[in-house]
């Protein structure tokens, strides 16, 4: 029964987290709603810190995977702000749907870097990935007409899967040395980054008291960090052959969750690469563990 839970509360929480991701960055932007998220999860994780203890991150830790992990917290953080701007600029289901193929992104990787072996059904579930994901971005209709807009919301949902791929490829040879809490806290510390962006850029920092986003983005914050940490102690006690594929499958839930509450307009096309993707990484979660 404690497997389930491992698996479940994930499942709930990273699709949860999205929702109200989405809700937050469409009332007051990509930029404000990265941050604050990312200010509500360094509150949560620094609390958490001493309940995991520094034992092992003051015994690992070295300047070269310090820099490292700094490097991999630019992609996290620069991804979860494409991420929030993919949901803002088109269908928050196809954006989630497309950034939620990052998994078969970290096996090509996987492969390529760390000679990984991979299976024929790996290859097949990571073609059908792919071939959902390129039915989604993908708009034949362009080639018909005159205007050759492209939606640009597309290119950040891209870019966000790109990025968790590099993350979590390469964020192994972190947690190998220091486990798996601190590389993720380690990655928080560049949102800064974004902070200062904002000033350059003279974005506001909106205040989510005055804009009725506080909730919105608490539940991202609490949902998002309460799910991976749920989730690595899952792995963590050897519960990866039934967490892993229940939490795999989040993206079903936030794809009809999206559906219900933002009931944005969605092509024929992108439909059928929302379902040939969705499936894509329910049997990649099966098979992986």
């Amino acid at each position: 029964m404690n497997s389930f839970i491992f698996g479940l509360v994930p499942f709930f929480g990273w699709a949860l987290g999205d929702i109200f991701g989405a809700f937050a960055s469409r009332k007051i932007g990509a930029y404000a709603t990265t941050i604050w998220v990312f200010i509500g999860s360094f509150v949560v994780l620094t609390v958490y810190a001493f309940f995991v203890g520094f034992a092992q991150l003051i015994t690992g830790i070295t300047l070269p995977l310090f820099l490292l992990n700094l490097l991999l917290g630019f992609f996290y953080v620069s991804g979860n702000f494409a991420l929030n701007e993919a949901f803002t600029k088109t269908n928050p289901s196809l954006a989630g749907t497309i950034n939620a193929a990052f998994p078969a992104l970290v096996l090509v990787l996987s492969v390529l870097f760390f000679k990984d072996p991979i299976t024929l059904p790996h290859i097949l579930v990571i073609t059908i990935i792919f071939a959902g994901v390129f039915l989604c971005t993908f708009d034949f209709g362009i080639l018909k007409s005159k205007a050759k807009v492209v939606n640009s919301g597309l290119f950040f949902a891209l870019y966000a899967m790109v990025s968790f791929a590099v993350v979590f490829t390469f964020l192994r040879v972190i947690t190998d040395k220091i486990g798996w809490f601190w590389p993720i806290y380690i990655s928080l510390f560049p949102s800064l980054i974004f902070l200062g962006m904002m000033r350059i850029k003279k974005i506001p920092l909106v205040s989510p008291l005055k804009t009725k986003t506080l909730l919105p983005i608490l539940g991202s914050t609490i949902s998002l960090r309460i799910g991976d940490i749920i989730f690595n102690l899952g792995l963590h006690s050897g519960l990866a052959k039934i967490v892993a594929p229940i939490a795999g499958a989040y993206p079903v839930l936030f794809v009809i969750l999206a559906f219900f509450v933002f009931k944005d307009p969605i092509k024929k096309q992108q439909m059928i690469g929302i379902v040939v993707t969705l499936l894509g990484i329910v049997l990649l979660s099966i098979i992986s563990v």
